[in-house]
């Protein structure tokens, strides 16, 4: 699954993700099998980081290129080694066919937002004993 920080990402943010976005990226393309047609959405289906932010990344490191509308990553096999010693893959490394997602269900009647879980309000309350306890026949009303 693609995932991404919040956006509009702030400064301090983009400074925090950076070197993991570049380390991945590079540790990624550096694993390759001589796949020489790769594509940003390869990328970012391989390593679940989104498109855009592999794009800032690669864009930082000085390795993109973009020629009549099509993105090329221009590095060879001594530059990305140079680019991940500086950049490296930090621990623990994370085996990502062990990681299994699954969605967090909440019980709706425990859930603080669910519209099942709210008290009544005064005039809901009100309502209901209407209902339950319907007025009798008050003075001076009488059927004919």
């Amino acid at each position: 699954k693609v995932g991404s920080p919040e956006k509009p990402i702030s400064d301090m943010g983009q400074k925090a993700y950076l070197p993991y976005w570049t380390s991945t990226v590079v540790d990624f393309l550096l694993n390759q099998s001589d796949d020489s047609q790769l594509s940003i959405m390869d990328i970012s289906k391989r390593t679940s980081i989104m498109a855009e932010d592999i794009i800032f990344a690669l864009n930082r490191l000085g390795i993109l290129k973009f020629i009549n509308g099509v993105y090329f990553i221009a590095a060879d096999r001594e530059q990305l080694l140079e680019l991940a010693k500086r950049h490296p893959v930090k621990e623990p490394r994370v085996d990502p066919s062990r990681l299994h997602w699954t969605p967090f269900i909440t019980d709706v009647k425990r859930d603080k937002f669910s519209i099942h879980s709210k008290k009544p309000s005064v005039q809901q309350e009100f309502a209901l004993k209407e209902t339950k306890n319907p007025p009798s026949g008050g003075a001076g009303y009488h059927r004919g």
